[in-house]
């Protein structure tokens, strides 16, 4: 007795081995290139995820570039506003002080002349004074007392005029 039966055996390596070939054609071949289609899509979306971020990256380093030139030209600016703010103060304070100084001159100038104007003025009030006195005097013949009281009121007026 024969246990194992050698056409049964063939039979059934035959079938398998058909089975095999006709997975392969018909199910194990469509679902490997779905595989294989699917692992070229998701490959190509990290290269392409990969090529966005090196972009991103690039487009970040200029932008951070770009700011930095923008704050150094800012400095520079504001370090030329800050410097011609003190040339434009400089310039004022030195006009005030050249005004000052002009003014100062005008008015020292203004009281020299009033100075000599009430000195002028005092002369010609002495000089009326002594004239109205003399007249007095030479209108009226005065004894001593009376040429005393009449020094003494001209001396009175001169004070008064001070």
């Amino acid at each position: 007795m024969n246990l194992i039966d050698l056409r049964l055996v063939g039979t059934q390596i035959l079938g398998f081995l058909v089975l095999l070939w006709a997975l392969n054609k018909w199910a194990l071949g469509p679902l490997l290139g779905m595989l294989e289609a699917r692992r070229a899509k998701i490959a190509a979306e990290f290269a392409a995820a990969d090529r966005a971020m090196a972009e991103a990256n690039e487009q970040k380093s200029r932008y951070e570039q770009e700011l930095r030139g923008i704050e150094a030209k800012a400095r520079q600016r504001l370090t030329e506003a800050v410097a011609e703010g003190q040339k434009v103060a400089a310039e004022i304070r030195h006009q005030a002080q050249q005004e000052a100084g002009h003014r100062l001159e005008r008015a020292q100038d203004d009281i020299a002349r009033e100075n000599e104007k009430a000195k002028e003025q005092i002369k010609q009030q002495v000089i009326d004074l002594a004239i109205h006195a003399a007249e007095k005097i030479l209108r009226q013949k005065l004894d001593e007392p009376g040429q005393r009281r009449m020094a003494g009121e001209f001396v009175d007026e001169v004070e008064a005029l001070r």
